[in-house]
């Protein structure tokens, strides 16, 4: 895979991807601002699966699990326009102003289709990538431009925008059964817990009497088989959508865990009322 990046600042990039596919599972620290010049993304979250493509602008709130795959499409380069939208930067901004955001905050991701303002704003950055030292206020700028218009657009962005709570401590066992797809460190789920690493392990152990990584495991593989007998997807993608990094390894799991590979199951060798788990 060839990645290549040109930074303004180390809060707005140009993307791009040039292979076939580029895959992460990822805990978005910042809100991200994407505008799609080419190619095709596929967010998975716990409860919906989002497609974008060229010309496409959305917003991912922070603190949110996703399984993110990029892909070239039409000859085309994946390519977007990425503004984070830091806590830091966002409470400059909502410093001067008087809102309290809702607690309960949706934490969707935001759709704005091809509209003009924004549209124009992030497209308004791409000569700047060809610029050196480009002075600091002028990005301020911009960023706080995009903050402006979002407002305009969507009066319930504020409480995405100015909520600045760090996760507090919730229930694990439910938390961890909607989310166990995403292949991510222990201390990120711990975090998004609200636990430090070692209490996460604590409560994580007296929650489903094992290790986390037994059953993530264990869970993922069980979601695998249901994804190929239920869906009828292909292993590529159920490898990717349930949590593994690569298909051989994968494969090697669902042998061991089953007793055949996944190829069986595609290719009907395996009767469902012989199936025993």
């Amino acid at each position: 895979m060839e990645y290549k990046a040109k930074y303004i600042t180390e809060d707005i990039k140009l993307s791009c991807y040039e292979d076939k596919f580029f895959k992460s599972d990822i805990m978005f620290e910042h809100h991200m601002l994407v505008w799609f010049i080419s190619g095709e993304t596929r967010i998975v979250q716990a409860d919906a699966t989002y497609v974008f493509k060229k010309g496409d602008i959305f917003l991912i709130p922070r603190n949110q699990l996703a399984t993110i795959i990029n892909y070239p499409k039409e000859g085309q380069p994946h390519q977007t326009v990425v503004m984070h939208l830091t806590t830091t930067r966002l409470r400059e901004y909502y410093a001067k102003l008087s809102v309290k955001p809702k607690a309960s905050a949706s934490q969707k991701i935001y759709y704005y289709n091809h509209h003009p303002l924004l549209e124009s704003c992030l497209s308004s950055l791409i000569p700047y990538f060809e610029m050196k030292d480009l002075p600091e206020e002028i990005a301020s700028l911009k960023i706080t431009e995009a903050i402006s218009i979002l407002r305009t657009l969507d009066r319930e962005i504020d409480n995405v925008l100015a909520n600045f709570e760090e996760p507090g401590k919730i229930d694990l066992a439910d938390y961890m059964e909607k989310n166990f797809m995403f292949n991510l460190p222990l201390d990120k789920f711990g975090y998004l817990t609200g636990r430090s690493l070692t209490t996460f392990k604590r409560d994580f152990k007296k929650a489903f009497d094992t290790t986390p990584q037994k059953w993530l495991t264990q869970k993922r593989l069980e979601l695998a088989h249901y994804q190929f007998v239920e869906k009828k997807k292909k292993p590529i993608d159920v490898c990717y959508e349930v949590g593994f990094e690569n298909l051989s390894h994968f494969s090697y799991a669902f042998k061991k865990r089953f007793g055949y590979p996944p190829s069986y199951l595609v290719e009907g060798k395996i009767q469902l009322n012989t199936i025993t788990e």
